[in-house]
């Protein structure tokens, strides 16, 4: 009987709960989409709506899968939604992070965005993931996809610095862009580039004056990327190569004395 049980609460026990008993927890969500909702709702089926996922928490069920299909139900029903009780999936005993991490291995093969994926994995206290948002929060910066200062959405690309260098490269990576162009420099093309250059070039590149010679681009970070744009059409190189190679061309052209090397001519391809 204790391993049936055991087994059991493994998989999550099949139940009805009351719909007004169902809360949604942003650490293991999503975002949430009205136009996906409202597509269900359209067509919807109640043969297949499938089961919802659930934690149950001292009485709460905290919505694990199925948001928009739960939003789609409630209009479906109307009136009295909060009393009809619908057959879910249970899990009991969860934390916070376990409920963030069953949304991740739930999702795994589904099509959830890649910043929604890297904010429930930090909720799950992935170590890649927390370590990233650490170095990023260090720098006086934020992961967000909302129009505030210092926000940064392109986590793909942070994961991608993170994995390709190291935590001193990315570090400084971000507080480059910051400190020469701000917030439009944080788009991904931009991160990448500029981390290419770091990586390669860092025990020659000096924090403040690099900054400083950057942010004096004619047209800012939008002059970089167009420098880059003309360099792409010319090599054919990746366009994040061809920042790296545009910013090396703009620091040589302020820089005294021992240039930089050619972005072209190291023996790392530039591909």
């Amino acid at each position: 009987m204790a391993t049936n049980e055991k087994r059991l609460q493994q998989k999550g026990a099949v139940s009805f709960i009351r719909l007004g008993a169902i809360a949604i927890p942003l650490h293991a969500q999503r975002e949430f989409k009205p136009h996906k909702s409202a597509s269900i709702l359209a067509e919807f089926d109640l043969d297949f709506f499938g089961l919802p996922v659930v934690s149950e928490r001292r009485g709460t069920y905290y919505l694990v899968d199925g948001q928009h299909r739960i939003a789609a139900i409630k209009e479906w029903i109307g009136a009295g939604w909060e009393d009809q009780r619908i057959e879910c999936r249970v899990y009991t005993g969860l934390t916070e992070a376990e409920e963030a991490d069953l949304f991740d291995r739930l999702n795994d093969q589904m099509a959830v965005t890649a910043f929604d994926r890297f904010r429930v994995r930090v909720n799950a206290k992935r170590p890649e993931e927390c370590d990233i948002k650490r170095i990023v929060e260090r720098e006086r910066l934020c992961i967000s996809r909302d129009k505030i200062p210092g926000a940064i959405g392109a986590v793909t690309t942070l994961i991608r610095i993170y994995r390709r260098a190291n935590e001193k490269v990315l570090a400084k990576t971000l507080r480059l862009i910051r400190d020469a162009y701000g917030d439009p420099g944080f788009e991904a093309v931009v991160l990448d580039g500029i981390a290419h250059l770091v990586q390669r070039y860092d025990g020659l590149l000096e924090d403040i004056a690099a900054a400083k010679t950057l942010a004096n681009v004619h047209g800012g970070v939008k002059g970089l990327i167009n420098r880059a744009e003309v360099l792409h059409k010319q090599t054919g190189s990746g366009k994040a190569h061809c920042v790296a190679a545009a910013a090396v061309d703009v620091l040589n052209a302020k820089r005294g004395g021992r240039k930089l090397p050619s972005w072209w001519k190291t023996d790392e391809k530039a591909a």
